[in-house]
């Protein structure tokens, strides 16, 4: 395993974290799960993964005293990949559960699917993402000229302020944003590379090794 660049991944009670870490295996590294600030201190490049309800991960931040420490690492640009509710939870809030706080690092709110639409929600499945800037190093390596196909499952998603840090887009009845760019150490997406096959690791690859 690649010991360079310790590897945390944020243990906010949810169902794919063994996805994630053995995903990671599958690059040659080795996950550990970060359960309090104090793990913080230990790992150099942070994964944010997450499915199920935006509350209740705000919540477990909370409870795990993470909410500072996961804030000023982002404040201070280290390296994170946020994934799925990963990713909504960098927002300030959700229609999922209004009275429930993001982490507020970016401006925005995550907004519900419309419905009448003749669209299922949740959107599940493969879908096309349409990549704003190839030459940011998490694209590496992907064919040029070539959208990439990545899976979904949400029924909501992150509608930013500043369209500056949109990554990459997605449409499902309504366009929004599938990835968001922060310098060039922080990215996030709604899409689930763990499960997106060869692509998916690829972005995570470009990750780890950047």
């Amino acid at each position: 395993m690649n010991e360079s660049g310790k590897i945390g991944v944020i243990d906010y009670g949810g169902g794919n974290l063994q996805n994630v870490l053995n995903g990671l295996k599958l690059l040659g590294h080795e996950g550990s799960l970060i359960d309090g600030p104090d793990d913080l201190r230990s790992v150099e490049k942070l994964i944010f993964p997450g499915v199920g309800a935006f509350g209740d991960c705000a919540k477990t931040l909370d409870q795990k005293n993470l909410r500072d420490g996961v804030l000023g690492w982002l404040r201070e640009e280290r390296p994170f990949f946020g994934i799925c509710l990963g990713y909504q939870v960098l927002f300030e809030s959700s229609e999922e559960t209004p009275d429930e706080k993001g982490l507020g690092f970016l401006a925005g709110q995550v907004r519900k699917f419309p419905a009448g639409n003749g669209l299922k929600v949740p959107h599940m499945g493969w879908n096309t993402v349409s990549i704003r800037d190839r030459s940011l190093p998490v694209w590496e390596g992907l064919p040029e000229g070539e959208d990439p196909h990545l899976y979904f499952v949400h029924s909501f998603f992150p509608d930013p302020e500043d369209a500056n840090v949109i990554g990459s887009t997605a449409n499902y009845g309504v366009e929004f944003a599938s990835s968001v760019q922060v310098g060039k150490n922080i990215f996030a997406c709604q899409f689930h590379p763990e499960r997106s096959q060869n692509t998916g690791l690829r972005l995570l690859k470009n990750f780890l090794e950047s």
